[in-house]
């Protein structure tokens, strides 16, 4: 086979590394498109049948990555921004499809090389020396191979074994994890390895550490041992669990010992082999295979999850083990370029600084009262600090006990330990309240991470459900999206502060409620709304007395506008209301997160009387509309009555269609003598003939303190307009006094004094 001159391959690989920089940096700018109107065209579907220019395609790329952008992150670029060595990693993998054109000879013999090179460096960084790696998609893909190296350990390969033989031992064989553990990872195991899924043995964990219960595990094992089963594969988590725990290693890798059990460790807290400074006075691996986690814990995207084992003498390799891209070995090439450009020292002080914050995050929230800290309290020595502990010679036990990977932690709402003020029998109300108000303390905690989440974005942090202690706020620093640690303790400086000024408001808040809780109660206009979504105070609907009665759809809709309304005003008044709806689809008024020195009675009081002003606006609309009604059937009365008495006065002659009109010709009528048309005058409340307002061309009303002479004359017909007493809505003589002013008021603000009717005659 003829090879590629060296000096093609590196002009190529440098064109390549230029090409692929430029189209990574134009991805890395990539804006949201907020424009709705830019979308994408829509396509028949078919392949074009023109061809297009790079540029167009990647342009393409571009619009097609901006429109489909479902996050909730307000930043302005969609992918993260790449350093130099994750840039790297990214263009390592267009050599990778590059050097796939290599001949199968050659190229295996450059991934021999660099696979020599990797394994070399991981063994020795985790102290796992003679050992084997492959180089995974994920961490399930690490643990399918690690089964079959666990069948290949537990039934070594012997002359005349029968083939049932062997089918017997697979469909025997027992696979244990704990239920902090993925189920789902090993039944895909079992479904690509032809095992049955009663192979699984799922072990319950520790109630108190979360850990997996050896007594339980111990007790399964003699159980299937009793049943001729096959114990086989054990998964010990090492700092993978949600709150970082760890599993017993000693116990564990004595028990395994023992029953030939291959055991396999995964989790974050494998990286602290890595930041060992001094020796580890274990000699032994920690277990028999474990799983390296790269991506996360150096922050560089899409480097291999690594596998490393120990070596297998029987293991029957196949070709997906040894060609070169069917074993995706030729991956280790993007691994193999990031640790030398990182460095021993750089990969350490990444690590390091990772388990530190941790430990510098646990020391800050154990000083504020009121917050639970739920992950394992970091191990300490008198007068050693962290550095100096890794620098002594350490075993497995210490080392992870002094590293914790995550921290997990809640308000709780615990009072101070000293406070003598306090009532006993307060203390264990409270106590009884807060565990009778699970869920509302969820709801407190997840308001605390939306604020964390939104104000300190620098921190990574994310809320959980626990199954046992609820919604909790978890930072991890082996995450992707968390690579630059140097500036964590600027940022640590400034959050102690802050996240007691939002505890300092959650403590206020649940103080608040029961009294708020209380006054609505005794309220005769409020009604308590659940809202199982809202952390604050809570949610009241105004209900007017009278009103509490109807529960009719039409009186459900009108109580919701005048809470609506109600809530408008409020807003304008203090940003802390807001508009909320109950589960039975009553509006309310929602009451947000208070401080120490809020005065409930004084919020609850603005609601009442800004709710009773605006009823009794809503009362006097309502009088004003009866007033017009019924000012309009007094002129249509005045008007008829008015016409028949006239057609009796003239006569009938008058209004046959011929004669009529040779006797108005014969005896004219006076012009005085028409019917005059009617007027509602809303100030005194009477129906008005509109002669004046035909005579003077002009609407026009007597004045007080004006001289006779000047005065206008006085309408010939004025009818007064009377309502029923129930329109009237006083309570009592003030209470009717101060409605007519206010009504008054409205009258000039909505017509001009008077609204005509004219007369068709007129």
């Amino acid at each position: 086979v003829q090879e590629i001159p060296a000096a093609n391959v590196r002009s190529s690989l440098a064109e390549l590394e230029l090409q692929a920089s430029q189209v990574v940096n134009r991805l890395e700018y990539v804006k949201v498109n907020t424009d709705p109107s830019q979308q994408l065209p829509i396509t028949s579907g078919l392949l074009h049948l023109d061809k297009k220019s790079s540029a167009e395609v990647l342009s393409k790329l571009e619009a097609l990555i901006s429109q489909f952008d479902l996050s909730d992150d307000e930043s302005e670029f969609l992918l993260p921004p790449l350093h130099e060595t994750s840039h790297l990693a990214v263009v390592t993998n267009s050599i990778i499809g590059y050097l796939q054109s290599l001949d199968r000879h050659q190229l295996s013999r450059i991934v021999m090389k660099i696979s020599s090179d990797t394994n070399r460096w991981l063994s020795h960084m985790f102290r796992f020396l003679d050992c084997g790696t492959r180089y995974c998609r994920d961490n399930s893909d690490c643990i399918l191979h690690a089964v079959r190296l666990a069948i290949s350990a537990k039934f070594p390969p012997v002359e005349n074994t029968s083939p049932d033989s062997q089918l017997n031992h697979l469909q025997n064989i027992c696979l244990y994890l704990s239920e902090n553990s993925s189920t789902f990872v090993m039944q895909n195991v079992c479904k690509y390895l032809h095992l049955p899924q009663s192979c699984i043995r799922v072990i319950a964990s520790n109630e108190v550490r979360g850990t997996i219960d050896v007594a339980a595990l111990q007790k399964a094992i003699a159980a299937d041992l009793e049943a001729n089963k096959f114990p086989t594969f054990l998964i010990a988590d090492i700092g993978s669990s949600m709150c970082g725990e760890i599993d017993n290693i000693k116990q564990l890798q004595e028990i395994c010992y023992n029953n030939k059990i291959w055991l396999h460790s995964q989790g974050h807290s494998l990286s602290a082999l890595a930041i060992t400074k001094g020796t580890l006075t274990d000699i032994k691996p920690i277990s028999d295979s474990i799983t390296l986690n790269l991506t996360n814990w150096l922050g560089i995207t899409n480097l291999p999850t690594v596998l490393m084992y120990r070596q297998v003498a029987n293991y029957q390799a196949t070709i997906f083990d040894i060609d070169p891209i069917l074993s995706n070995r030729l991956s280790t090439l993007t691994l193999w370029t990031t640790l030398q450009t990182l460095g021993v020292d750089s990969i350490s002080d990444r690590i390091f600084m990772a388990f530190n914050s941790c430990r510098s995050l646990t020391s800050i929230l154990s000083k504020i009262e009121g917050i639970r800290i739920l992950n394992r309290t970091p191990r300490e020595e008198s007068g050693k600090t962290f550095l100096s502990l890794l620098s002594n010679p350490v075993n497995f036990t210490m080392l992870f006990e002094s590293a914790t990977p995550v921290v997990v932690f809640q308000f709780d709402g615990s009072e101070p330990a000293k406070q003598p003020d306090t009532n006993n029998d307060e203390v264990i109300a409270k106590s009884i309240e807060k565990v009778s108000n699970f869920a509302y303390y969820d709801r407190l905690n997840n308001w605390l991470g939306q604020i964390l989440l939104r104000d300190c974005s620098q921190i990574n942090l994310e809320i959980i459900d626990h199954p046992v202690y609820g919604i909790c706020i978890r930072y991890c620093p082996f995450t992707l999206a968390f690579n630059d640690l140097n500036i964590f303790n600027e940022v640590m400086e400034g959050f102690q502060p802050f996240l007691e000024s939002q505890i300092e408001i959650l403590r206020a808040t649940v103080k608040h409620k029961s009294r708020f809780n209380k006054l609505v109660a005794e309220s005769e206009v409020l009604r308590l709304i659940d809202l199982p979504d809202w952390a604050g105070l809570g949610g009241v609907h105004y209900v007017p007395q009278g009103w509490e009665t109807l529960l009719t759809d039409q009186a459900k809709t009108e109580l919701n506008k005048l809470n609506a309304v109600l809530v408008d005003t409020l807003k304008a008044t203090d940003s802390a209301f807001s508009l909320g709806e109950g589960s039975d689809g009553l509006i309310c008024v929602r009451f947000g997160m208070v401080t120490n020195d809020t005065d409930v009675e004084e919020l609850l009081d603005l609601v009442i009387q800004t709710g009773t002003k605006i009823q009794e606006n809503s009362k006097i609309l309502d009088t004003m509309s009866e007033i017009l009604k019924k000012g309009i059937e007094t002129a249509t009365a005045d008007l008829q009555r008015e016409s028949d008495e006239k057609l009796w006065q003239e006569g009938l002659l008058r209004h046959v269609p011929i004669v009529g009109r040779m006797y108005n010709w014969w005896s004219p009528m006076s012009r005085e003598s028409g019917i005059k048309g009617r007027s509602l005058n809303l100030t005194q409340g009477v129906v008005e003939s509109t002669e004046n307002i035909y005579r003077y061309h002009m609407q026009m009303s007597a004045k007080q303190h004006q001289l006779p002479g000047n005065k206008t004359p006085t309408p010939l017909v004025q009818t007064p307009v009377s309502t029923t007493t129930s329109s009237q809505h006083s309570r009592n003589e003030s209470t009717a006094s101060d409605q007519q002013q206010q009504q008054q008021q409205l009258q000039k603000q909505i017509i001009n004094e008077t609204t005509s009717i004219p007369s068709p005659l007129q």
